[in-house]
């Protein structure tokens, strides 16, 4: 029996745990011909999201839908490469009349796209292939435009586009998306400032042409109702109590739920209940996997950065961070030294800032540091 907590993609209907105003939402904007920024923090299943919204009879049916995640891209050529590598992994299945729509547009590229003796193409292109990713740009937006379905296209980690050298990437999307007429596009993004500054200040090019929506934290009754449901069908049984102080001790943040109920799940047997005392035992579990990994991260970062790590873990959120009193409370140099740690560790995506507010980003990370 599959384990019905996945923790690694989207597994169908049966294993999504409710967003069902959400799904409608989206659903709704896009078949009216609206753009999306969906944002919210990292880990609360905006990904996963769209790919149930993909899967809608109503969007499944009468369009392309591509999923890209730029989060790993460092340039313009990266951020194309991918998108050309996502858009024909997606046609390939559709068949050769599909797929060699999309390769006669990339006459930039034609080098890089090698077939095997069955006639099946595979994207073989490299960075160093892309000798003008403005051009390759150009080329991948005419097919959307010419495609012969409409299509629906999601970048993941829209923000990360901010972070490239090259110039006029923001202004010249915004081109792209507001002339491509067979196309709509949801822009997903971890990081709400950055997010929140493209799309909704007015000297951005991207301002007033999207749909803004924050996705929130999935509803615990719903979350609880969820895991009853897939225990009860296997057979098993768990506390309300139990989800309850999961669900708190994590802060309802979709990733870890679904990482703890999963060793829940596997270490229940059938006809055995699952109490609130399994709860710590599965957290010290996942937690053992990693140990030598966090070793090791802490081992690579400068002093510095690892003590105001610890610092943050052990404070669990910080407003005044670079405040005298946190700096002493916690043995820090100076709050200079403490600002400088902060930003490399941002830049390192170690820890996040929300209005304000920092903390360690990944939670069992911040469990072993506290420690």
């Amino acid at each position: 029996m599959i384990n019905p907590f996945v923790t690694n993609g989207y597994a169908g209907e049966a294993y999504f745990c409710d967003r069902v105003q959400e799904t409608k939402d989206i659903t709704a904007w896009l078949l009216n011909g609206n753009n999306i920024a969906l944002i919210s923090p990292r880990r609360y299943g905006k990904t996963d999201l769209m790919r149930h919204c993909f899967e809608q009879n109503e969007i499944k049916k009468r369009y392309y839908t591509f999923i890209i995640d730029i989060y790993s891209t460092k340039s313009l050529s990266e951020m194309v490469n991918k998108m050309g590598r996502v858009i024909l992994d997606e046609l390939k299945p559709k068949g050769k009349q599909h797929w060699e729509a999309f390769l006669n547009m990339m006459h930039s590229l034609k080098t890089g796209i090698t077939y095997d003796a069955m006639g099946q193409p595979s994207w073989n292109v490299s960075v160093g292939d892309i000798a003008n990713p403005n051009n390759t740009l150009d080329e991948i937006f005419h097919y959307l435009q010419q495609a012969d379905k409409p299509c629906l296209v999601a970048i993941d980690e829209f923000q990360q586009i901010l972070k490239y050298s090259d110039t006029n990437v923001e202004a010249s999307l915004r081109t792209y998306v507001q002339y491509c007429s067979n196309a709509n596009f949801v822009f997903l993004g971890s990081q709400r400032h950055l997010m929140g500054s493209m799309f909704v200040s007015p000297n951005r090019p991207f301002y007033q042409s999207v749909t803004v929506m924050n996705l929130n934290l999935i509803d615990e009754e719903k979350y609880w109702e969820f895991c009853n449901a897939h225990f009860e069908k296997a057979g098993k049984t768990i506390d309300r109590e139990t989800v309850r102080q999961l669900y708190a001790q994590f802060e309802g943040v979709t990733f870890y739920l679904q990482k703890v109920m999963n060793v829940l799940f596997m270490r229940t047997a059938e006809n055995q209940h699952c109490t609130i005392n399994d709860l710590q035992s599965a957290v010290d579990y996942i937690i053992d996997f990693t140990n030598h990994t966090y070793e090791d991260l802490m081992y690579q970062l400068p002093e510095k950065q690892s003590l105001v790590l610890r610092a943050i873990a052990k404070e669990g959120k910080v407003k005044q961070i670079t405040s005298g009193k946190f700096a002493k409370h916690y043995g820090l140099i100076s709050p200079s030294a403490v600002k400088s740690a902060v930003n490399a560790l941002l830049d390192k995506d170690l820890i996040t800032q929300d209005k304000g507010v920092y903390q360690v980003y990944d939670k069992f990370l911040e469990i072993w540091l506290k420690r």
